[in-house]
Order: C-alpha cells, then sequence, then structure tokens
C-alpha cells in the first residue's frame, strides 16, 4: 500500500522502507496463523502487508486520518482486519483487546516523541498481551535493557522491569526510513510476566518511590525521597535501615528487589 503525502514532522512520521527489517520484525514476533495482533502506527503499511497475510485478526490504530483513510480504504473488505482512527495515547486500548483472553501480540514503529507514553499504556494492559515487539529510538531500547549503576539505567527499566521480560532484538540504522532520522533505532521484544518479578505491595506506592529516586539524579536516594511525601523523616531513615539501604546512595545504583524492599516498608507504612 502506498501514498503520495509526504511524511509529518509533527507527527513524529518516519516511515519504515526496508524489507529485510520488516521480515526480521515479523521474525521476532513469533507468528501464528489465529495470532490476534494490534499493530499502533502502520502508517503507509509496510508492515501490515505482511501482517494481514500470516494472522487471524488485526487491529490497526493510526492517528494520521489521511493514513487511517488510506488504510480502510486498502482493507475494509476484509473481516480479519479492523481499523481504528486515533490516538494510542486516548483510545480505550483495554475495551479494544476485550476478549480472546492473554493472546494478543503487538507489533509497532512507534514515533520517537511518544514512545515512553505508548510503553506505560501497554504495561498497563499487559494481561491481555502474549508479545510485543516495538520499534524505538535507540537510546530508548538501552534505557530499557540497561543494568543498576549506569546512565541509562532509569524509571523506565525499573517500572517495565518488574512486568516484562526485555530483549533487544537488533538495531536499525537510520537509512531504513523514510525520511531519515537523526538517531539509530532498535527492535525490543517484550514478554509480559504472568506476576511481578517482585513483590512490591502498593504498586502506586512502588510507582513513586522509583519516579521519586530518579527524580533528581544527582541528589542521594534520602533526600529524593524525601520529596515524595511517602513518610516523615525519620520513619524513611527507619525504612532505609531495615532494607540496608545506605541512604547516601544514589537511586540509580539500585536494584529491582531494592527499590521493592522499600515500596514493601513504605506500603506498609501508608496503612
Amino acid at each position: 500500500m502506498s501514498t503520495v503525502r509526504r511524511p509529518l514532522k509533527s507527527l513524529g512520521q518516519n516511515f519504515l522502507m526496508d524489507n529485510n527489517v520488516v521480515d526480521k520484525i515479523i521474525r521476532s514476533a513469533a507468528l501464528e496463523p489465529g495470532d490476534s495482533v494490534l499493530e499502533i502506527g502502520p502508517g503507509r503499511g509496510a508492515l501490515t502487508e505482511h501482517l494481514v497475510r500470516q494472522v487471524g485478526r488485526l487491529l490497526l490504530v493510526e492517528y494520521d486520518h489521511a493514513l487511517a483513510d488510506s488504510l480502510s480504504c486498502s482493507y475494509g473488505d476484509n473481516q480479519q482486519v479492523t481499523v481504528v482512527d486515533g490516538d494510542i495515547l486516548a483510545v480505550d486500548l483495554d475495551a479494544l483487546l476485550e476478549g480472546g483472553g492473554r493472546s494478543w501480540k503487538v507489533i509497532a514503529n512507534l514515533p520517537y516523541n511518544i514512545s515512553t507514553q505508548v510503553l506505560f499504556r501497554l504495561m498497563d494492559v499487559r494481561r491481555r498481551v502474549a508479545r510485543m515487539v516495538l520499534m524505538l529510538q535507540k537510546e530508548v531500547a538501552d534505557r530499557l535493557v540497561a543494568q543498576p549503576d549506569c546512565s541509562d539505567y532509569g524509571v523506565t527499566t525499573v517500572l517495565l522491569g518488574l512486568w516484562f521480560d526485555m530483549r533487544r532484538e537488533f538495531i536499525v540504522p537510520p537509512g531504513c526510513f523514510h525520511p531519515r532520522p537523526k538517531v539509530d533505532s532498535a527492535v525490543v521484544s517484550f514478554v509480559p510476566l504472568a506476576e511481578p518479578r517482585v513483590e512490591v505491595g502498593n504498586e502506586q506506592v512502588f510507582r513513586r518511590v522509583v519516579k521519586g529516586a530518579f527524580a533528581m539524579r544527582r541528589k542521594t536516594l534520602s533526600n529524593c525521597l524525601k520529596k515524595t511525601g511517602l513518610a516523615a523523616p525519620d520513619a524513611l531513615a527507619q525504612v532505609l535501615n531495615d532494607c540496608g539501604i545506605n541512604g547516601q546512595r544514589r537511586g540509580e545504583t539500585l536494584s529491582l528487589d531494592e527499590f521493592a524492599a522499600l515500596s514493601r516498608l513504605l506500603s506498609a507504612l501508608a496503612v
């Protein structure tokens, strides 16, 4: 499928043009004939035209109205395909994926400017998902698979690491897109876990702890956590001591297990 309209910079559109990369994404998704697949931002349909031949059900969510119309014209007679003209950050994603249990696979070439927001939206519907294969800016991909005590390690590493096994599959250079982005991209696969990797107590408290710990990366963990308002300074000092964590450390040095231990004790204080 094709369209002559040029990509819109305002929407962060960089259309995938390399069939070898398309094939590698399809292989990474480990598709089966009966799969239900959500493709986010199908654009001109470089992936779509392959997916429609290989899966049982295809849901396309496209924000660009002109491209959504083009997709509807191309696949309107195909009962397997549903085109949603809408914003993936605004649609009721849980309702769209309702039915069929935990069976959806998600494939996307995500615009750089909304990729982190989309990741968190997908995390919230993880129970409906079997696998995700997402194209991201390489910098974002590096953060997702980073280890503690390095500059790439951050909020997305910890929060998504609680619920997903994540693997960087391969790098995609700028020349594979039109227009060419200024940076490399990377394809990352995500496999949702049936249970969190570690018990965190109240997950909302866990998110506040993690976000607070990274809010001021040059500040000590103790000072960062005081800003969250989760505990009085004396109680917070006791929690850190009970977890065996030196409050003079920085958030980027903590493992997922250490964040979870903090969260469990702070959750208990909030009850």
